[in-house]
């Protein structure tokens, strides 16, 4: 069981101190009472409680967790490093899925940063090939139609490493990565084609609030919107330049941006301009999930931020 201890923060965010663990880079909550934070060296903990208490959940892995999703209520996964978990009972049991074999790679080891389904069967985990010294030689991008069951690689219009993907609906999704790499599909991931984000920065996160509207955040204080679905980017003036790790958006018109430095930032005009928000901590934040009256940020030493209306 982990205890917290909280400090009221006058802009709605509480500042918790988790104890036991390492970084925390994952949030990902399936109701207001039920979420699960994940870091450093396979660790993974539930809340049943709104985040009140933690409890660690063992994973049997020391694999750095990148990324936890949640299909439905039931349904979730996470993608540790080169491996992937399942579960199917809501988090009670966590079982480890291969989706390649030795040698599909070659010489290269894979690592999954991200993981999202477009529907029930279709899911895609994407990421990066790492050489022996641990650098990036290649994209990668996973593809199931069985729910999982099997995975084949798609080959993308980029090799440099992938952070984050995004689906709305089951035929339009983004993936973004290094080097200002931003890719779309509009026929289920049967193949992806580049957009111009007009940035060279890493992009580390995209959240898209429909088929048009879209948003992504990354290093030195890069933010950009779109409003026809990524045809074109807009780059969007940054109250300042630390790096972006996450944005989220609640409903159409409010959303927030975590960062580096404790940089919290939130925008209530449909991300066309972005205040700060007072996060009491200068630790780097690198996880995010918001409801439309709650939230969680996660970052380094274990850090928990709690955000009520």
């Amino acid at each position: 069981m982990i205890f917290s201890i909280s400090v009221s923060a006058q802009t709605g965010w509480k500042l918790d101190t988790a104890q036991g663990s390492g970084d925390l880079v994952a949030v990902y909550f399936t109701s207001i009472d039920k979420g699960w934070i994940a870091g450093d060296k396979g660790y993974l903990a539930g809340t049943t409680d709104g985040g009140q208490t933690w409890t660690k959940v063992p994973l049997g892995t020391t694999e750095d967790i990148n990324e936890i999703y949640f299909r439905n209520d039931n349904n979730g996964y996470l993608v540790a490093g080169k491996k992937m978990f399942i579960t199917r009972d809501a988090g009670r049991t966590w079982q480890e899925i291969q989706i390649y074999k030795a040698g599909d790679f070659r010489n290269a080891v894979p690592e999954f940063l991200s993981i999202r389904f477009s529907d029930k069967k279709r899911g895609f985990v994407i990421g990066s090939l790492l050489n022996r010294s641990d650098q990036v030689i290649d994209s990668l991008v996973m593809r199931t139609e069985d729910g999982g069951e099997t995975w084949q690689r798609i080959v993308v219009p980029s090799r440099s490493e992938l952070f984050h993907l995004d689906f709305n609906g089951s035929s339009h999704g983004w993936i973004v990565g290094d080097k200002g790499v931003i890719l779309v599909t509009q026929n289920g991931g049967t193949s992806w084609t580049a957009q111009s984000s007009g940035v060279t920065a890493g992009i580390f996160n995209v959240d898209f609030r429909d088929d048009n509207d879209g948003y992504a955040v990354g290093e030195r204080g890069t933010i950009l919107r779109t409003e026809n679905g990524g045809q074109t980017w807009e780059k969007i003036v940054s109250p300042n330049t630390e790096t972006f790790t996450r944005i989220d958006f609640a409903d159409d018109k409010n959303g927030w941006i975590v960062g580096h430095g404790g940089s919290i930032l939130r925008s209530s005009d449909r991300g066309k301009t972005w205040v700060r928000q007072e996060s009491r901590t200068k630790q780097d934040l690198y996880g995010l999930f918001m409801g439309k009256k709650y939230g969680f940020a996660v970052g380094a030493k274990g850090l928990i931020l709690q955000y009520q209306k």
